[in-house]
């Protein structure tokens, strides 16, 4: 067959084989013409609100993050105002979450008061807690005044136990425990707490390294208390204070060990002392243990951890509970 014809009848073949593809290709349409958009908050809150169903933790984790983020460039007025309607209580968390970002970011202190003012006013006890929860680990503690002492005595038990978690780890997240006035402000709304057991966990949980001496008097006065567990909590609290306070809190819980009945709590003064004054503390134990004889192996235990040298009180402590588990 000559070559000329050979080559003719590939390129008619070729053409044959490629003539569905060029047509189609001819036939697909062009791609959509991308136009930018403003971020709209109700489309936003729609989003969120759907994404409440979710089954999926780390989706409805992104969703808050996404408020909290999306926070800082949206209208103050807008947010207030979808803040104020919303009677959801976990879309008031969430809303009132962005408005305290807005705060803790630099930005307007009024975004702040509007949470301030829900909490503390709301007629829902749901809502008035979503909006306590709303300002976890955020500098809400050093902004809102008196509301702290105000919510510990909310008619609601679900209220009074968000503002305690509140003091609890914003005091322990934010602050480190290093944050004078943040302590006074949980050690004054435990003080003023009317529900004992959250006054004992506040107190037995918030470092005091730098309580002033007015939140250190209010301590001391509380070692005459009703409750063995809020005296114990407020045993512990004092066996933490400042250096300037530590000569008047080692007296207060001397004097204590010998009128206190309760073994628990004196358990808890032992403890106290030890930290306040480590090796330095061996004597005043020692007079301690004729005391009360049940607690004589107590007493040993500590003078013998003290005796280690350790200079770091979680170090003392860990040797403690050592000991104490190998009794």
């Amino acid at each position: 067959m000559p070559v000329s014809h050979v080559s003719r009848a590939s390129v008619a073949g070729l053409l044959l084989v490629l003539s569905p593809v060029v047509s189609a290709h001819a036939q697909t349409p062009s791609p959509p013409v991308l136009k930018a958009e403003t971020c709209s908050l109700d489309g936003l809150m729609d989003s969120i609100r759907r994404g409440l169903g979710s089954k999926s933790e780390a989706y409805r984790g992104y969703l808050r993050a996404l408020l909290r983020e999306t926070a800082v460039t949206l209208p103050e007025a807008q947010l207030r105002d979808a803040f104020a309607r919303e009677r959801d209580p976990a879309m008031v968390e969430h809303l009132a979450a962005a408005l305290v970002a807005r705060t803790d970011r630099g930005l307007e202190s009024s975004a702040l008061d509007a949470v301030r003012e829900r909490a503390l006013g709301d007629a829902d006890p749901a809502v008035r807690a979503a909006t306590v929860r709303a300002m976890r680990r955020s500098s809400a503690i050093e902004r809102t005044g008196d509301m702290y002492e105000r919510l510990m005595r909310d008619a609601s038990p679900d209220v009074r136990r968000e503002a305690a978690t509140n003091l609890i780890e914003d005091n322990q997240f934010v602050y480190s425990g290093h944050h004078g006035p943040a302590a006074d402000a949980a050690v004054a709304a435990a003080v003023g707490s009317t529900d004992a057991s959250l006054t004992a966990r506040i107190l037995g949980t918030v470092s005091t390294e730098a309580i002033s001496a007015d939140s250190q008097a209010r301590l001391q006065r509380m070692l005459r208390g009703g409750d063995s567990s809020v005296r114990a909590a407020a045993v512990t609290a004092l066996g933490g204070v400042p250096a300037s306070g530590m000569k008047s809190s080692r007296e207060s819980l001397l004097a204590m060990y010998r009128e206190e009945e309760d073994p628990e709590v004196r358990k808890a003064i032992l403890q106290s002392i030890a930290r306040l004054g480590f090796s330095g503390a061996v004597p005043d134990l020692q007079r301690l243990r004729e005391v009360d004889p049940r607690l004589a192996p107590e007493v040993d235990a500590w003078t013998r951890v003290l005796g280690m040298g350790l200079q770091e009180w979680s170090l003392l402590l860990r040797e403690k509970q050592r000991l104490s588990q190998a009794r």
